[in-house]
């Protein structure tokens, strides 16, 4: 279940890091530590005879959710290997991978499908492991539960990797997640609400912050602006105008009026399309900015100079 998520007691963050070698799991955010003296459960490594060696390799791979058995399971004739053998071995192993095929549950078939086009997606959209990981557990629940039933596979994927996106702050737009994936930006963000009600997942609204860094770096914009920009925005959220207004939009707006006060000019149209919004989008925050924080003036030292 989502509520399994460990998170700070403290300040119930989920940005925890974990230090094997000191066998701590601590929160980035507070500081507090969660857990000591954790366990270490990895391969130990000293050995200094044959013996020794054959006793502490009792590890595999990780588990990970990325993989339709958790990682488990083994694949029946899938190396090379076996066209080496007479052909009646050959016929037994084709007969026996066919036969493990066919016992194969409808979940697993799906999952089988399914984490190939979230590996698909995540990898368009550079999206780092540990969101591609959470993504796929939230699909693989969302398939225990019967809730793709009904639904096309590939809004179901995109769906929770929108919803990965989201709880580990990584900013993606359901523009992107539509290009992406081929799924239309509505049913994504329909599927993505429907997972995250049925599954109790409990997700905070996106931080328009969390976008500057990434339209900075598209539009070439100096640090100077991308601070500038994150300093307009506080003064926004300050000022409650950030409420009722998309994340994308106003991250966009601050970072437009932030270039024009460094002398780095780009073009609404420019901004709005790093942005995956519309010109009128940027000239609507770009007003509200300028009259509620007093901008204006600022601006006009900035002409004249």
């Amino acid at each position: 279940m989502a509520g399994n998520i460990k998170k700070c007691p403290e300040c119930a963050s989920i940005n925890l890091i974990l230090n094997k070698d000191r066998g701590e799991m601590i929160c980035r955010d507070c500081g507090l530590v969660i857990e000591e003296r954790m366990i270490d459960f990895g391969q130990e490594w000293t050995e200094f005879d044959s013996d020794q060696a054959s006793k502490r390799r009792r590890t595999g791979a990780p588990m990970s959710y990325q993989k339709f058995d958790r990682g488990l399971g083994t694949d029946i004739g899938q190396k090379a290997d076996i066209y080496q053998l007479g052909s009646k071995d050959r016929n037994k192993f084709f007969r026996l991978r066919k036969w493990q095929y066919r016992i194969s549950t409808a979940i697993e078939r799906n999952l089988k499908l399914a984490l190939a086009e979230l590996k698909r997606v995540a990898s368009f959209l550079k999206l780092p492991k540990s969101v591609e990981e959470e993504s796929a557990r939230v699909y693989t629940m969302a398939v225990q539960r019967g809730l793709v039933r009904g639904r096309s596979m590939e809004s179901v994927v995109a769906g929770a990797l929108y919803a990965a996106c989201r709880r580990h702050e990584i900013p993606r737009t359901l523009d992107e997640l539509s290009e992406a994936s081929g799924i239309d930006k509505k049913e994504i963000g329909r599927t993505y609400r429907f997972i995250t009600r049925e599954l109790g997942m409990r997700i905070l609204p996106s931080n328009p912050v969390d976008f500057i860094p990434r339209f900075a770096s598209n539009l070439r914009l100096s640090p100077e602006t991308q601070s500038q920009a994150v300093h307009i925005l506080e003064k926004a959220q300050d000022a409650e105008l950030t409420s009722g207004r998309g994340p994308t939009g106003i991250a966009a707006a601050s970072l437009y009026v932030a270039a024009l006060m460094n002398n780095e000019k780009r073009t609404q149209r420019e901004v709005a399309d790093v942005a995956g919004i519309t010109e009128v989008t940027i000239r609507n925050r770009y007003k509200e900015l300028l009259k509620k924080l007093n901008l204006k003036d600022r601006l006009k030292k900035k002409e004249k100079e």
